[in-house]
């Protein structure tokens, strides 16, 4: 280790420093200094280790292990944590200039996780790591609960994370209240009868069902099985832990683009007004180019957004970036900042099967950027998660049902059959799935008692 820890902190108010005079806004920032097997525990608990148990927490950790032991991934150089203050832990392994390049970056994301409205709208920063180490003693203390214990916790969890990103589709919006709802519908309906012609003075127009569950579509599955599943207490509680969870982790999936692009804009810029000497200068440069290196058969969202902030710098000035850090999310992101110069300097084409192949379909030329452009927006964040959402309730039975939202991209049947059991464990009764194909036909996935059926509703 080429360094010491008064070094780093030395470095770091240099960093400060310069963040600030660039104009970036963050939490306090704090560092620690971990080890590379540390790391690779943190990062299967996705940086937050006091998070409850649960075996994929221990299967990711082995996956990562096993994939670093034979050399076939690398490990993060940091991992910082959306706080106030905000938390980032630095690998004790990294070399001097890896460190200051990292500390760099951290204050990127430090700056995005403040100002960007899909965390200011969508978390609580300032309680995020008190509520996890809550939920982990939650968790905790029902396995120690005689007449509960792991294995019943455990069929619980593996249910709700089958589902957890099921929770509503905007951040930060609450379902509105049925009182809410019923007002519109009764305003919609007095509307439809003044509006009557002459000819149709006659018509009977129906009131809606007043008394329908949900009286509009529910988006917030999580969220629907909490209120009206007939759950144990503790079970509920669960429940609510893992949907409160998975909203704290969404606005990152929302903005990995975005937030990594950032970072990586301004790690180069900071460190680029450092004036690093010689050597740190030329490892500066290797590490950077490292960082947003493309990736043969992928795309590296370091590199994308990297190159996207960048342009918008160039052609735009300081005060578009931030203005687009503030408002976009990835999807808006790229479809309105991805132009086809920069598609062609990224050499971005889109490939699709083809029987047993795979073959290219578009290339970043005139006719092709955009339909790349938009396929790339229209698969970001929670774009690749099917839209499914809760249309009713029938109160005689407590069938539940669900419709997915199509948009030409059919359900994979073996993930949808079993992710109805998990939700059939947790609601307790008959849950039915409606869906298409890409041929436009409709049918039913019926879950009952852990039994799968699907039905042609076209025939039926």
């Amino acid at each position: 280790m080429d360094y010491n820890l008064n070094d780093l902190m030395k470095w770091n108010e240099k960093i400060e420093e310069k963040a600030i005079e660039l104009g970036l806004d963050f939490y306090p920032q704090e560092f620690e200094i971990i080890g590379f097997n540390e790391m690779l525990g943190y990062e299967a608990y996705l940086g937050m280790p006091s998070r409850y148990p649960h075996w994929s927490f221990g299967k990711s950790y082995e996956k990562n292990k096993t994939l670093y032991s034979f050399n076939l991934t690398g490990l993060p150089y940091e991992m910082v944590i959306n706080s106030d203050p905000c938390l980032a832990y630095l690998m004790r392994e990294n070399t001097l200039l890896l460190q200051i390049l990292t500390m760099a970056h951290v204050y990127g994301h430090n700056d995005f996780f403040k100002n960007n409205r899909m965390f200011r709208e969508g978390t609580k920063a300032r309680y995020s790591l008190e509520l996890f180490k809550l939920d982990s003693d939650t968790i905790r203390s029902y396995i120690n609960t005689p007449g509960i214990g792991y294995e019943k916790v455990e069929r619980i969890l593996d249910s709700a994370h089958s589902i957890k990103l099921n929770v509503g589709r905007v951040i930060g919006q609450k379902q509105r209240t049925d009182e809410e709802i019923k007002k519109d519908i009764i305003e919609s309906y007095k509307q439809k009868v003044e509006n009557r012609g002459v000819l149709d003075s006659n018509k009977v127009i129906e009131l809606p069902d007043l008394d329908k569950v949900p009286l509009e579509p529910y988006d917030d599955v999580v969220g629907f099985i909490i209120e009206h599943g007939d759950l144990e207490e503790w079970e509920r509680s669960i429940l609510k832990i893992v949907k409160r969870e998975a909203e704290y982790f969404l606005p990152q999936i929302e903005t990995k683009t975005m937030n990594e692009g950032w970072a990586s804009f301004w790690h180069y810029t900071i460190l680029k007004e450092l004036n690093l000497e010689e050597e740190l200068h030329f490892e500066f440069l290797k590490r950077h180019n490292d960082v947003v290196a493309p990736i043969v058969g992928g795309l590296n969202p370091y590199f994308v957004g990297f190159k996207i902030f960048k342009d918008l710098d160039e052609r735009y000035g300081r005060d578009k970036i931030f203005e687009v850090r503030e408002i976009e999310r990835d999807s808006s992101f790229i479809r309105r900042y991805l132009t086809r110069d920069l598609c062609e300097e990224l050499n971005l084409f889109q490939y699709g099967k083809r029987s047993f192949d795979y073959v290219i379909e578009e290339v970043s030329d005139e006719d092709g950027w955009e339909e790349i452009r938009d396929n790339l927006a229209f698969n970001s964040g929670l774009g690749m998660i099917p839209y499914i959402r809760v249309v009713d309730l029938n109160k005689k039975n407590n069938m539940l049902t669900l419709e997915h939202v199509f948009d030409g991209r059919e359900l994979e049947l073996i993930y949808a059959k079993e992710t109805l059991k998990h939700i059939q464990c947790l609601w307790g009764h008959t849950v039915r799935l409606i869906s298409k194909s890409k041929d436009g036909n409709n049918f039913i996935i019926n879950c009952d008692d852990g039994k799968i059926t699907i039905i042609d509703s076209n025939k039926s």
